[in-house]
C-alpha cells in the first residue's frame, strides 16, 4: 500500500541488512515515522508496546527478532532464549508462536555460523507469504462484497472493528483486504469504522489507511454499530482475528463479540478474515481455552491526541482512584460467524468447514 505515493511494507530490512525498519504505529495517524530495530530486545519491545501490532505483523516481527538475536548469539541456547523472550511479549495472537516455531525449526540442526543468514532468509519468506495470503484473502472476500453490491443495486456499507488492514499485516491486510480489492475494481464501498476503544485503532489506524487509499468511510463510536444495523445501514461486518480455533471460534479485539451479537439479531452477515497462520488447530473452545491478554489500565484511563496548537497531549478521562479492567480481546463463538475468509477461500465457521479448506489438518483415522 502507499503513503504519499510511495509503496511501504510495515516491516522490511534496511539497505545493509543488519537491522529492520518498521512503521511506528504509536505515532499514527498524526505522524508517519519509521523505527529501527537493531536487536532482539528492540523487536520484543516493539511488539510489547504496540509499535507493531496485528497478529500477522507480530509474527513476522518476531521472526525478524529471532534473526537479530542470531547475530548476537547463534548457539542452540541462544535460539531457545530468544524464542522464549519473544513468545512472552503478547499471549493471545497465535501467529507469534507459529512464526517463532517455524523460524526456529529451520535453524536447529545447522551450523551456528549459518544461522543468522538463514534466519533472515526465513523471516523474509514468512513476510512474502503473508503478503500473498492477504492479497488472496482480499480476492476471495471481494467476491462477497461484489455479489452484495449487485443484489443491492448500489453502494454497500461494511462495518469493521479495530484495525485489520495493511498496518496489521505486512501488506494488504485481512479484514480490509476485500475492501481494497473491491474498491479498486469499482465496487461502490463505504466503511463504518469503529473507533475501537481503548487504543482507538479504528479511529487512528483504519481511518488513516482508508484515507490514504481513497476509500469512502465514516468513523463511529463503538456503541453506534448496533443502531446502524437496526436501521438497515450495514450490509455486512468483516473483522480480523488474533486466534481462531479449529471449531471456528474467533478471538479478536475487545468489542467484536458485541458486534457479532448485534449482527446476529439484525440478520447482518458477519465474517472474519484471516490467514492460515491465525488458526490454532490445537484448540476447540475459544471462550475457555484462548488466553486473553490483560493490558495496562492506563490505556483506559488516559487518551493521547493532537492539540489545537499542533502538539501532542495526554489527558486523564477516568475518575481518579477508580479501578480499571482492560481485557484486550474477546471471543465470538462460531455460531455467530457467517463465514471465515482465508487465503484458500471462504469456509463455514465449523470444524468441517475449516477442514474442507485445509484437508491436510485432518487427523488420520
Amino acid at each position: 500500500m502507499k503513503i504519499d505515493g510511495r509503496h511501504y511494507r510495515t516491516i522490511f530490512p534496511d539497505a545493509g541488512g543488519t537491522s529492520v525498519q518498521v512503521i511506528d504505529q504509536t505515532r499514527l495517524p498524526f505522524a508517519f515515522e519509521l523505527q529501527r530495530l537493531a536487536t532482539m530486545e528492540d523487536a520484543a519491545r516493539a511488539i510489547r508496546t504496540m509499535v507493531v501490532r496485528g497478529a500477522p505483523l507480530i509474527g513476522v516481527t518476531a521472526a525478524y527478532g529471532l534473526a537479530l538475536a542470531m547475530r548476537e548469539d547463534s548457539s542452540s541456547e541462544g535460539i531457545e532464549q530468544a524464542v522464549a523472550t519473544l513468545a512472552a511479549t503478547r499471549p493471545t495472537a497465535i501467529n507469534l508462536r507459529w512464526a517463532l516455531d517455524r523460524a526456529a525449526s529451520v535453524l536447529r540442526g545447522v551450523p551456528d555460523n549459518e544461522r543468522a543468514a538463514l534466519a533472515f532468509e526465513e523471516a523474509a519468506r514468512i513476510a512474502d507469504e503473508d503478503v500473498a495470503s492477504c492479497r488472496s484473502i482480499g480476492e476471495h472476500g471481494a467476491r462477497i462484497l461484489s455479489d452484495i453490491a449487485v443484489a443491492k443495486g448500489g453502494r454497500i456499507d461494511v462495518l469493521t472493528h479495530c484495525n485489520a488492514g495493511w498496518l496489521a499485516t505486512v501488506d494488504w491486510g485481512t479484514a480490509l483486504a476485500p475492501i481494497y480489492v473491491a474498491h479498486d475494481a469499482g465496487v461502490p464501498v463505504h466503511v463504518w469504522v469503529d473507533e475501537t476503544r481503548p487504543r482507538n485503532q479504528g479511529a487512528a489506524l483504519t481511518a488513516f489507511e482508508l484515507n490514504a487509499h481513497g476509500v469512502p468511510h465514516t468513523v463511529i463510536a463503538d456503541n453506534a454499530g448496533g443502531h446502524l444495523m437496526q436501521h438497515g445501514q450495514v450490509d455486512l461486518c468483516i473483522v480480523g482475528s488474533d486466534r481462531t480455533t479449529a471449531s471456528g471460534d474467533v478471538c479478536n479485539k475487545i468489542g467484536t463479540y458485541l458486534k457479532a451479537l448485534a449482527a446476529h439479531d439484525t440478520r447482518v452477515p458477519f465474517y472474519a478474515a484471516l490467514p492460515f497462520s491465525t488458526i490454532d488447530w490445537t484448540l476447540n473452545d475459544g471462550v475457555a481455552e484462548i488466553p486473553i491478554e490483560e493490558r495496562d489500565a492506563r490505556e483506559v484511563t488516559h487518551l493521547t491526541g493532537l492539540t489545537e496548537d499542533g502538539g501532542f497531549a495526554t489527558v486523564q478521562v477516568v475518575s481518579p482512584g477508580s479501578p480499571v479492567a482492560n481485557p484486550a480481546f474477546d471471543v465470538t463463538p462460531a455460531r455467530l460467524v457467517t463465514g471465515i475468509i482465508t487465503e484458500r477461500g471462504v469456509a463455514q465457521a465449523s470444524p468441517e468447514g475449516l477442514l474442507g479448506l485445509y484437508p491436510e489438518r485432518r487427523k488420520p483415522a
